[in-house]
């Protein structure tokens, strides 16, 4: 644990209980006293704080927005161009073979992008930017910011009581707040498939700003377990687990993060990496596919199950990447890759663990219904 790193909210964890584990080169809390169910639960009963500072968080910058939003999609599949001022969209770097390399969030401030990047894959992301866009665009690390959420049916009562301009935000809308006398940079996105805020804010106002949130009766910290659950049952995707430079997206259902100007017949059709197998998947389907497993019983199906098409004999017909006990669903669920031919809804599949083949069926995503504020 000594040659982790640290977020800026390190001495905050520890004073309010946190069980620290390491997670990509950080020391992260998993739980606190409450308890991951009890963490899951609240958060969707009222709002979660999650400390994501482990995050990169990157400004690109140049002679225009034009020309950065140009030279950005060089790099992801995306109608960049075409985001307007105050948006944000979720995105992601592909390689040659059409792979995903990681996945983002991006957001049009000004003539400016923000982008936040997952943590195990920053430095590359940064190297990456720098290589394509430099010196054209600046790219600037921003290591002097922290990153938290506020998610839950709460969210927006929590923060408009700290700043009203909260509560006129749609999904994707990003604002410029001030909220317990910090000046932030709010978007209106999570990922635990409710209602909530990803907020940036400078490290030195970050512990403030969390002891004034957490103050507030609708406010319980959230760790890293309750976090996944949450994700899983929004059906939402854990880099390095349910994709990875070897699914590209169509494997991964994400077909709706490419918008019609950059598919085939669009007026900026392909000028990514790996456009050529993207999008001839998306005109002809994929060999395999992400799709939602519900397990029967109570038994959780974890990452790395294989799946098979019979009881018995018969054969591998996919894989789990992500799976556990989804707390608001009362059962277990999964997610996993499986031969399209398998991938219909209600197909029953089997799958092996510990030598004994169990049940499961495929099933619509996500697990639990979005709440997010259209």
């Amino acid at each position: 644990m000594d040659d982790l790193l640290q977020t800026p909210l390190y001495e905050t964890h520890l004073r309010i209980g946190a069980r620290m584990v390491p997670f990509a080169g950080y020391s992260m809390p998993v739980q606190y006293p409450m308890g991951v169910m009890k963490e899951h639960l609240h958060c969707r009963a009222a709002a979660g704080l999650f400390d994501v500072s482990h995050m990169g968080q990157v400004i690109l910058s140049g002679a225009s927005w034009e020309a950065v939003a140009t030279a950005f999609e060089r790099l992801v599949p995306m109608d960049v161009l075409g985001l307007e001022d105050g948006r944000q969209r979720y995105g992601f770097f592909t390689n040659d073979t059409g792979g995903i390399e990681d996945d983002l969030m991006f957001a049009r401030r000004g003539d400016d992008l923000f982008v936040v990047v997952n943590a195990a894959c920053k430095a590359a992301d940064v190297a990456r930017l720098r290589a394509v866009l430099e010196p054209e665009v600046t790219v600037t690390e921003l290591t002097d910011r922290a990153l938290i959420a506020v998610q839950g049916p709460s969210a927006e009562a929590v923060l408009a009581g700290l700043d009203p301009t909260a509560a006129g935000m749609r999904f994707m809308d990003v604002r410029d707040l001030t909220l317990g006398g910090a000046a932030v940079w709010a978007s209106r996105s999570g990922y635990t498939g409710e209602d909530g805020f990803e907020i940036s804010v400078a490290n030195d106002e970050a512990e403030g700003l969390v002891e004034t949130l957490l103050a507030l009766d609708a406010v319980e910290p959230i760790g890293l377990g309750a976090r996944d659950s949450l994700r899983l049952e929004a059906g939402l995707c854990l880099y390095g687990h349910d994709i990875d430079a070897s699914t590209t997206p169509v494997e991964g259902a994400l077909n709706w993060a490419i918008q019609k100007v950059r598919r085939a017949g669009g007026d900026r059709a392909g000028g990514f990496p790996g456009a050529e197998v993207i999008l001839a998947q998306l005109s002809d389907g994929a060999s395999r596919k992400r799709v939602g497993l519900l397990p029967e019983g109570r038994a959780p199906m974890r990452e790395g199950v294989a799946l098979f098409d019979a009881a018995e004999d018969g054969s591998q017909v996919g894989q789990i990447t992500s799976g556990g006990f989804g707390p608001s669903v009362g059962a277990p669920v999964a997610m996993g890759y499986v031969d399209s031919d398998h991938s219909a809804i209600g197909t029953t599949l089997w799958g092996e663990v510990r030598g004994k083949r169990l049940p499961l069926s495929v099933a619509k995503l996500p697990f639990v219904a979005a709440n997010f504020k259209r």
